[in-house]
C-alpha cells in the first residue's frame, strides 16, 4: 500500500508525481487522477492541516474532471520510477486539476542572486513566500523591453532553526552580501555587481511601511557603513535600494532577499554545489573544515563556505566576496546541468526550498510574476553573465593598520557604472552573437549616430536653457556656470528645477539647431541616446533645452559610456569555474 491510501500524502517521492504527455515529449505534474486513465495517484501540495483535503472539519471538495492528457505508455515515466506502471491505490480524486510542464531553464540564481530561468513554480508556492511594500523605492517592476534591475540581499539575521551560532546574537538582519544583477535591454547578457558590507557611503531618507499601514520616514545617515542601509533603526530592503541608487546611478526594479537558510536548503536540494580549493582550509570562526582538491557542500558546509573571511586571500570581507561569486557561478552551472534538468524530484524540492527562503517587493510577490521574470531572462548564456565587485579603496579616514572600511575608487568606479547605466556588457560575446546584435541593431544604432554626425557650431553660438530634473543638488548653477566659465557657452541660462524628473539627461533641439546640440554634446559628454530633435524648426533666438537627469554626475563628468570594461576591475564570468586560494 503506498504513501496516500495510507493517508500520508506528504510522503509522496515528488518523482512519482509525473507522467510523460507522449504529444508533447514533456513530464506532467498530475494533481488529480482519471478514473478512465487510471493515472498514478498523487499528493495535492501539503497545505496547513486546517484546509487540506480530508483534515479534521474541512469540507470535501468535489472531483475535478479527468485530464485531457493522454496516459503513459508502458516503460514510460519520469526518471526515478522504473517502468510506468502506475500505482496501485486511490485518493486522488477531489483535487482540482493542476498541469505543469516543465521546460529548460534553471532555478539557481533567480532565487538566490538574479535568476537565467526557471519554470517550476506551482499556485501553492505564493503561500511560502514574504512579501514587503518598498513603496516608490523602486519602479514597481520590470518591463519587458527595458533593462531588468534587481536587488539581490543576503541577511545576517538568525532566524530559523540551526542558524543560532551564525552571525551577530543581536542582528536584525543586516545588508551583509548585496549583488546587483543587471540584465541587458535585449537579454543577451547579464552583470552581477557585488556591493562590500563595509563600503562608507551616506543611506538617502528613507520612508518605510508600518505594521499599522502608516508610513514613517526613516532619517538619513551620512558617512556611515552600507549594510546598516537595512535592519537599522528599522530600515527595510527599500531602504537599501534606494542606498544602491545613490551608489551606482541605478534604479532598482525589484529586491530579493535570503536568509542563512537559504543556502543550506538550496545547495542541499540540488544535490550540492562543486567547489575546488587550491589549499586546505580550516576556518575555526566558520567551522569550515575542508582538504585542498574538489568538493562538493551542501547544508552547513555550504554556508561555512559563503560565510569564511579568513581562509582564503587576504582574510577580508573583498576576499568572501569572490568567493561567494565563485560559489553562486558554480550553483549556476549545476543547476544548468542535465542532471538537474531531468530530475523532477529536484526541480520539486527546488522550488519548496527556494520560495520558503525568499523575501520579495510586492512587484514580484507572487509565482505569476517570478514566472514571468524567470521567462525574461531563461535564455541567457551563463558566459555571459559576469560577477564583478563594486571598485573600492581603504578608508584613507582611518590609520593605516587598522583599516576596517572602504571608500568607492571612483577611478575605476565611475567607467564601470557608466557601463552598467547605459546597458553595455562587460561580457566578450561571441563574434557571430555580436553580428546577430548589430544587425538587428542597425537601424536604431544608423539613426542615433547620425545625430552626432555634422558640423558642429561654434561654443559662442550654442544657445541652451539647463533644466535640473533629478542631477544632484544645484547641478543647473554649477553646469552654467562651466558652460560659460570653461566652454565659452555664454548664451546658455539656469532655469532651475525642471517640471518633472527623468532618469537619463535629455538635450531637446529643432532641427535648424543640429549644429548647435552636436556641439554642446561634444562638450559635456552627451550619448547620440540623450539628443531629441523635434518636428519644427526653432527660432532664431529660442535656446534649446537642456534637462539635467538622474544619470547626471557633474559639470564636465561625460555621459557616454565607454564600451570595454576597465583593465584592473575583479572580474569572473559565471561558466568558468575557479578554485578558491
Amino acid at each position: 500500500m503506498d504513501a496516500q491510501s495510507r493517508g500520508r500524502a506528504e510522503e509522496i517521492d515528488p518523482a512519482d508525481q509525473w507522467v510523460l504527455n507522449p504529444r508533447t515529449g514533456n513530464y506532467e505534474l498530475r494533481l488529480d487522477r482519471s478514473a478512465a486513465q487510471q493515472q498514478p495517484s498523487v499528493a495535492a501540495p501539503r497545505r496547513p492541516s486546517s484546509t487540506r483535503t480530508g483534515a479534521p472539519g474541512a469540507p470535501k471538495a468535489p472531483k475535478a474532471p479527468s485530464p485531457a492528457v493522454p496516459g503513459p505508455r508502458r516503460g514510460d515515466g519520469p526518471p526515478g520510477r522504473r517502468g510506468g506502471r502506475p500505482r496501485k491505490g486511490g485518493g486522488g480524486g477531489g483535487r482540482r486539476k493542476k498541469v505543469l510542464v516543465v521546460t529548460g531553464g534553471t532555478l539557481a540564481f533567480l532565487l538566490v542572486a538574479g535568476s537565467v530561468g526557471a519554470y517550476l513554480y506551482y499556485d501553492h508556492l505564493n503561500s511560502n513566500l514574504n512579501v514587503t511594500d518598498v513603496g516608490d523605492a523602486g519602479t514597481g517592476g520590470f518591463k519587458k523591453d527595458q533593462p531588468i534591475n534587481i536587488l539581490v540581499i543576503g541577511t545576517d539575521k538568525r532566524s530559523g532553526a540551526g542558524n543560532e551560532g551564525y552571525g551577530d546574537a543581536e542582528s536584525v538582519g543586516h545588508a551583509d552580501t548585496t549583488i546587483l544583477f543587471h540584465v541587458a535591454k535585449d537579454r543577451s547578457n547579464a552583470t552581477a555587481l557585488s556591493i562590500p558590507r563595509d563600503l562608507i557611503t551616506n543611506i538617502p531618507a528613507c520612508p518605510t511601511k508600518q505594521p499599522d499601514g502608516s508610513t514613517k520616514t526613516i532619517p538619513g545617515q551620512k558617512g556611515t557603513r552600507f549594510n546598516v542601509s537595512l535592519g537599522q533603526e528599522g530600515r527595510d530592503p527599500g531602504c537599501t535600494m534606494r542606498t544602491v541608487k545613490e551608489i551606482t546611478g541605478v534604479t532598482v526594479d525589484n529586491f530579493m532577499m535570503v536568509d542563512f537558510n537559504a543556502v543550506k536548503v538550496l545547495s542541499t536540494a540540488v544535490g550540492g554545489v562543486p567547489v575546488c580549493l587550491a589549499k586546505p582550509v580550516d576556518d575555526k570562526d566558520s567551522k569550515l573544515k575542508l582538504d585542498a582538491g574538489e568538493h562538493r557542500l551542501q547544508g552547513e558546509q555550504a554556508l561555512a563556505f559563503v560565510r569564511t573571511r579568513h581562509s582564503f586571500g587576504n582574510h577580508g570581507d573583498l576576499d568572501r566576496i569572490k568567493t561567494q561569486q565563485q560559489f553562486l557561478g558554480s550553483m549556476m552551472r549545476e543547476m544548468k546541468s542535465k542532471e538537474t534538468l531531468t530530475s523532477p524530484k529536484k526541480f520539486f524540492s527546488l522550488a519548496e526550498a527556494a520560495t520558503k527562503s525568499l523575501t520579495v517587493d510586492s512587484g514580484i510577490g507572487s509565482i505569476d510574476k517570478l514566472t514571468n521574470l524567470a521567462g525574461e531572462l531563461k535564455d541567457i548564456d551563463l558566459k555571459n553573465i559576469t560577477f564583478t565587485t563594486l571598485p573600492v579603496l581603504d578608508n584613507p579616514a582611518e590609520p593605516e593598520g587598522k583599516k576596517a572600511t572602504v571608500v568607492v575608487d571612483q577611478r575605476v568606479a565611475d567607467p564601470l557604472l557608466k557601463m552598467i547605466q547605459a546597458d553595455v556588457s562587460l561580457t566578450e560575446v561571441e563574434k557571430k552573437e555580436q553580428a546577430a546584435k548589430d544587425a538587428a541593431d542597425a537601424e536604431a544604432k544608423s539613426k542615433a549616430d547620425a545625430l552626432l554626425q555634422g558640423n558642429r557650431a561654434p561654443a559662442g553660438e550654442v544657445r541652451v536653457d539647463v533644466y535640473n530634473g533629478g542631477g544632484p543638488g544645484g547641478a543647473a548653477s554649477t553646469t552654467v556656470t562651466w558652460l560659460q566659465n570653461s566652454k565659452g557657452v555664454n548664451k546658455s541660462s539656469n532655469r532651475g528645477n525642471a517640471p518633472a524628473k527623468l532618469d537619463a539627461t535629455q538635450l531637446e533641439y529643432g532641427p535648424n539647431q543640429a549644429d548647435q546640440a552636436r556641439a554642446l554634446a561634444d562638450l559635456m559628454g552627451l550619448p547620440a541616446t540623450a539628443l531629441k530633435m523635434g518636428s519644427a524648426d526653432a527660432g532664431p533666438k529660442t535656446p534649446m533645452k537642456l534637462t539635467l537627469g538622474a544619470d547626471f554626475k557633474g559639470a564636465g563628468v561625460s555621459l557616454t559610456a565607454p564600451q570595454k570594461a576597465p583593465e584592473d576591475i575583479q572580474r569572473v564570468e559565471a561558466d568558468k569555474a575557479i578554485c578558491a586560494k
